[in-house]
């Protein structure tokens, strides 16, 4: 057992916890204290070094005073819930409604529906993180909508990390929707500043009923010191429909897992990413889209722009099952190096058992194009404009279909930053983009 082990399990330890979590907790500890620690020779790992983690210290984390900025926080008409360093902070977090509600407030209902759910689908034998953050979870929320209902607002959940010690902040989120629910979340991973050098394992699940759905987003946008271990797992019923964006500005290293499996036919799936590590950033997705049964269709779009000297993985598998015929299913993962230091590890993968199916996948690596910079130059732009143009515009349609606006608002200044320019230029640039 490595030393990072070892001082999570003596860390969860120390944890009181109420009856229905300590059981959830001992699983999780028993796991992670049993999982050997990955390396190069693990597939699952093979590709994303772990020296992040190497000799890191961490520790329980406290409640804390600290206001998180409104600057900060997505303008958005929603039940907001703040964690800081994982822990839930109840007053800068709204009043709740009644399908919504923190680990801390749960009912007798709630706490079943945990019981039952927590865990089913983060699998902690199969996740390393999975079952770190269960052996060490503390904090959370669980959504539960009833059949045919659905949220009057989306559910935002802000995961701020700050401080001068390094926490180990664990937060698991449960949302499950019954026949005909639907519901909306938004997950926000932040921290103060480059110095905050959290461990912050973050797990979603989340179960559709039949004809459920559900628009998720994670947005990754933490600084430089974090280390993300988190995913997002979910499970479709009949006709169910799951609509996911994912983005991550780079951190020292983030790893999202996703697993989502369809359980009742008709279900479908979609999914965009974006990820954009520079410096020496590390981002890793792990995506794992599983037909089970017949007549379901997903759709995978991941771009990705790496610069300087960072690093991307993106493994992206289809595994259709030998009973689901009819299936249709794509996968695209297209990368843009702006650098002749940075790295992609692109893998999709393809698993058929069924004769009936159509399927697609591929992934391109490439560098801006200098004859399309040169054309812009000619029509007047300057080269360095011009290479924002072409970066930002890799990636401006999947950014402008996010469907909450507030969210698109939200990441059009994010991205400004991350390319050096000003919002409103970007957003002009994105309009000459759309017009060439």
């Amino acid at each position: 057992m490595g030393d990072l082990q070892t001082a999570a399990l003596a860390l969860a330890g120390s944890q009181q916890a109420p009856d229905w979590l300590a059981s959830v907790r001992q699983r999780g500890a028993q796991r992670f204290a049993a999982t050997p620690w990955p390396n190069r020779r693990t597939e699952q790992w093979k590709y994303t070094p772990l020296s992040a983690l190497s000799g890191k210290s961490v520790q329980l984390p406290e409640p804390s005073g600290y206001k998180v900025p409104e600057a900060d926080l997505i303008d958005v008409d929603a039940y907001r819930l703040v964690f800081i360093n994982g822990v839930y902070s109840p007053d800068q977090s709204d009043s709740l409604p009644p399908e919504v509600a923190s680990f801390s407030g749960v009912n007798d209902d709630q706490v079943a529906l945990l019981q039952n759910h927590l865990g089913r689908l983060a699998d902690s034998s199969a996740h390393l993180f999975a079952a770190l953050g269960e052996a060490t979870s503390a904090e959370g929320l669980v959504v539960h909508v009833k059949a045919g209902q659905s949220l009057d607002k989306p559910v935002y959940v802000v995961n701020y990390s700050v401080g001068e010690q390094s926490f180990l902040a664990s937060t698991r989120v449960l949302v499950v929707l019954e026949a005909g629910a639907e519901a909306e979340v938004v997950e926000q991973f932040l921290s103060a500043t480059d110095d905050q050098a959290n461990l912050v394992t973050a797990h979603t699940e989340i179960v559709l009923g039949d004809n459920a759905r559900v628009k998720h987003y994670r947005l990754n946008l933490e600084h430089e010191g974090i280390t993300h271990a988190g995913g997002v797992f979910v499970e479709l019923g009949r006709d169910a429909h799951f609509d996911g964006f994912a983005i991550a500005k780079g951190a020292e290293l983030i790893r999202n897992d996703y697993l989502l499996i369809h359980r009742g036919s008709g279900a479908h799936v979609e999914l965009n990413g974006v990820y954009m590590p520079r410096g020496r950033q590390v981002v890793d997705y792990h995506t794992n889209v599983q037909h089970r049964v017949p007549h379901c269709t997903s759709n995978e779009v991941f771009r990705g722009i790496i610069g300087d000297r960072a690093k991307a993985v993106f493994n992206g598998r289809i595994h259709i099952f030998a009973d689901a015929q009819k299936t249709l299913a794509e996968l695209s993962n297209k990368n843009l190096l702006t650098s002749n230091r940075a790295e992609i590890d692109t893998k999709p993968e393809l698993e058929i058992y069924a004769d009936d199916v159509k399927c697609a996948h591929g992934a391109t690596v490439a560098q801006l194009d200098d004859e399309a910079i040169y054309y812009l130059q000619t029509r007047g732009i300057d080269k360095e404009r011009a290479q924002v143009m072409m970066s930002f515009g890799f990636i401006n349609e999947l950014i402008s279909n996010i469907q909450n606006e507030a969210v698109m608002n939200y990441l059009l200044p994010v991205l400004a930053k991350q390319f050096g320019r000003e919002n409103d230029l970007l957003q002009l640039e994105a309009d000459t983009l759309d017009a060439l």
